[in-house]
């Protein structure tokens, strides 16, 4: 195999997998029988989302509106809070197990207490999104800054450089591969509380028609629902990993 061809089969083997994944998933359902209220496959899937593709886009928009805008917050909260943890093994020594207690608490616990606060809609979800997104925001880019080279940071003082300028010209750019990686993990994050909090307490979004399908035994439209989401999380982790090409690029030289 030359060059030239392994570099085409590498840029086709993501859509292969996948195609080969539905296929497997299609042939099992139609060799095995497996009832359509049990498990659909694709072709019904498809053929739902079709059916009501206008219920489904509805939906799917307001679910990407809440998981944006909770991923947004996320950034700039999970960034700041990244940065004073990194910055000051002080800081990071009290705040570590508050941010980890805080973490292990499941969310979907904490969607009936945003509720009370703020209502049934679109707040909770957002908030949601925000509260599972940010933590390995603030974990991956605290490690990046308090991981820098003691030796490192002693040639800069010995230049004269104090501890904002260490951090603005050494230690922020050495977090970013953190950072880039940390939101590939966290935008997926942001979908899954966003949909949490829409099945639990919302009447609109992709959540919301799930619940509403399932509880008619509509099961198609669920698993309808289920690509679409699962297909706007590839393309906003598509997105993020070429924006971590762009800024970051420089990191991923050796893996290349």
């Amino acid at each position: 195999m030359n060059r030239h061809t392994a570099a085409v089969m590498n840029k086709l083997s993501p859509w292969l997998a996948t195609l080969g994944f539905f296929l497997i998933w299609e042939a099992s359902c139609r060799v095995f029988s497996i009832p359509t209220f049990v498990l659909p496959a694709p072709s019904d899937a498809l053929a739902a989302l079709i059916k009501d593709f206008d219920g489904i886009w509805f939906n799917a928009r307001h679910t990407l509106f809440t998981t944006l805008c909770g991923f947004a917050v996320a950034i700039v909260f999970g960034l700041l809070l990244g940065i004073v943890v990194g910055a000051s093994s002080a800081v990071y020594r009290a705040l570590n197990p508050l941010l980890v207690g805080f973490n292990s608490v499941p969310k979907v616990a904490l969607v009936p207490i945003l509720v009370l606060w703020f209502g049934i809609g679109t707040v909770p979800a957002i908030i949601t999104a925000f509260l599972v997104a940010f933590f390995p925001i603030t974990v991956n880019v605290a490690t990046g800054i308090a991981t820098m080279e003691p030796e490192l940071r002693d040639v800069l003082r010995s230049l004269g450089a104090g501890r904002i300028a260490i951090l603005t010209k050494v230690g922020l750019p050495r977090s970013l591969p953190y950072f880039f990686a940390s939101l590939k993990v966290a935008i997926t994050l942001a979908f899954v509380g966003a949909v949490i909090s829409e099945t639990v307490a919302s009447n609109v979004g992709i959540g919301y028609l799930m619940m509403s399908a399932s509880a008619t035994f509509l099961v198609p439209l669920v698993f309808a629902a289920l690509l679409v989401i699962a297909a706007m999380g590839v393309v906003m982790y598509g997105i993020t990993a070429l924006l971590e090409k762009r800024y970051a690029g420089w990191a991923m030289r050796k893996r290349r």
